[in-house]
């Protein structure tokens, strides 16, 4: 389904949503610089952008996932995508950008990010599917910006008003969840859906397998 542009009451709920203030031990892509890593002083405005383009376009495919990643999300402002992808011009609607956000030698590269486009595009679907974390924020241990973590129960609950906001945009797409984390979210928005296997930690085959028979069964007749 058609996105709302970029002045739908739907998008603007949208994207006030993600402006929480700064907490601690927590990364706000869309709102906060990181000095270590962010080379320009707009790279969070910057990184609003980016997600405005990748949520354009007929979406019906929507997959959830935990949480923002230090190689993906937090430098690129897109989930399930890293900065090398976004170079390489291999993120559709998001264009290959001329100048980079990132101060690191090598451009960032997340193996989920390149597991998740690497099957979007296999069975087809990649044009028509908009990628979100339950917790859309960067859960990092404490003193150490480039690390993961899980985000707490708290944290978590948090997040359920952002993906709340992030659906509405795309009330007619099928939705999937991507571990255990973004399906317990989702169940409390009433949603209900089988979880996929994160790619993480050995996990990428069976995500691809998991989610190339759920899209043929959403897709069957």
């Amino acid at each position: 389904m058609e996105s709302g542009g970029r002045g739908s009451p739907a998008l603007h709920a949208f994207l006030q949503s993600l402006g929480r203030p700064a907490a601690e031990n927590i990364f706000n892509p869309w709102c906060d610089v990181d000095h270590g890593t962010d080379l320009r002083r707009d790279a969070a405005r910057q990184r609003i952008r980016r997600l405005q383009a990748h949520l354009r376009g007929d979406i019906e495919y929507v997959l959830v996932g935990e949480a923002a990643g230090y190689q993906g999300c937090k430098v690129s402002g897109i989930p399930f995508t890293s900065e090398r992808l976004i170079l390489a011009g291999q993120i559709p609607r998001v264009a290959a950008a001329a100048a980079r956000l990132s101060s690191r030698g090598r451009p960032w590269s997340e193996p989920s990010a390149t597991t998740v486009w690497k099957t979007l595009y296999a069975l087809g679907i990649a044009e028509r599917t908009a990628l979100w974390n339950a917790y859309p924020w960067h859960p990092h241990k404490p003193d150490n910006p480039h690390s993961n973590r899980t985000p707490t129960r708290t944290e978590r609950s948090a997040g359920v008003t952002v993906l709340e906001a992030f659906l509405r945009l795309f009330p007619g797409a099928r939705v999937f969840a991507v571990g255990r984390n973004a399906e317990r979210s989702l169940a409390e928005l009433g949603i209900q859906c089988a979880a996929l296997r994160h790619p993480s930690m050995g996990g990428a085959v069976e995500f691809a397998a998991q989610l190339r028979r759920a899209v043929a069964k959403t897709s069957a007749p």
